[in-house]
């Protein structure tokens, strides 16, 4: 079976590439909804190291999406099902070290082609059927949902049980999707979101309270943390809640940075903080991404406010308009509506 594959060759350039699928083993997907991250944009624009881009480049980009099953020989699956699909491949097991941690672990738009094919051939394994009527807009960016209940489902089993208050820092897409599953999975905690723009905070009306970073009351305290910002902004944001967390809390970071970050060492250590990172998720995350769903339904209809752009990708010239929309954006996510 021939495919089609759209890699990008150099910043602003893609390809057109075709390669033959083995359809003995494993599913068939047809992507049919992609998602942009910024990881991608990072590709597109050029603004990885040189040499990243020379050892990457021609690669398939997006790891964010969702398709439908043309084909499945393992027979776990039936054609027409819908299914998100798992973008890290691990290529062994471990007891203590989680998929997506594994150095050998190969990861879709990174390390292995990504989602934008004309089909995609996966293990079975590597898919997850979605609910009946959820918005395709949505569940295109589930990958990044899936970031968020790792983190958390990480720092139920690290932070101690006084959670009654807990900061997110961020007013972008991960904060917002952060301090929403956390009501939803620590209902007993009040959650805060801490942002630099007003606006983008007022969105977060599930929020407990919402402040700029700038007016942060001197009393404030809370047992636990969230750092959602990352690049330039993740140096203040530590230091903010290193100042405000309450002594024995955990910080969870999740910003990534593309420099190292200086922290506040002394305060880390009088406090006795713990510090943990959180990057991409696995297999499981993805089905408890996809219960919460079904246990919530106004989780799909919070993330609805995240959609900023659809583009119906129609041609091979609509994939350069795609990203070059998306980087015009202000707030949320540009998905593709994958018709090639």
């Amino acid at each position: 079976m021939i495919n089609t594959v759209y890699r990008l060759c150099y910043p602003r350039r893609f390809e057109i590439a075709f390669e033959d699928i083995d359809i003995s083993s494993g599913v068939i997907v047809r992507p049919t909804h992609l998602s942009i991250c910024n990881a991608d944009q990072r590709y597109y624009q050029g603004t990885r190291d040189i040499k990243v881009l020379k050892e990457k480049l021609p690669m398939a980009l997006i790891h964010e999406g969702i398709g439908q099953v043309i084909f499945d020989n393992s027979g776990s699956f039936k054609p027409g099902d819908k299914v998100v699909m798992v973008p890290n491949i691990p290529c062994e097991s471990d007891d203590y070290i989680a998929e997506n941690y594994l150095r050998s672990s190969k990861f879709c738009g990174s390390s292995a082609d990504g989602f934008m094919q004309e089909y995609y051939a996966i293990e079975p394994e590597r898919l997850v059927k979605l609910p009946e009527g959820i918005d395709p807009d949505v569940a295109a960016f589930t990958e990044l949902v899936s970031v968020s209940v790792h983190a958390i489902s990480r720092f139920k089993a690290i932070a101690h049980n006084r959670r009654e208050r807990v900061g997110v820092w961020g007013d972008g897409n991960l904060a917002y999707i952060t301090s929403l599953l956390l009501k939803k999975m620590l209902p007993n905690s009040k959650i805060y979101v801490f942002g630099i723009n007003r606006e983008k905070l007022s969105d977060f009306s599930f929020a407990d309270g919402t402040y700029l970073t700038t007016e942060i009351p001197t009393e404030l305290t809370l047992d636990h943390a969230f750092e959602c910002v990352g690049g330039n902004g993740s140096p203040v944001a530590i230091e903010q809640i290193i100042g405000v967390i309450r002594p024995e809390g955990t910080i969870s970071i999740l910003g990534v940075s593309e420099y190292p970050v200086a922290v506040n060492t002394r305060m880390i250590l009088e406090k006795g903080l713990r510090l943990f990172g959180t990057s991409r998720s696995g297999k499981t995350d993805f089905k408890k991404t996809v219960e919460l769903y079904r246990e919530y339904p106004e989780i799909p209809i919070y993330l609805s406010r995240l959609v900023g752009n659809t583009v119906e990708v129609n041609s091979f010239a609509d994939i350069k308009a795609a990203f070059e929309t998306d980087i015009k954006k202000s707030f949320g996510k540009t998905i593709l509506h994958w018709n090639l």
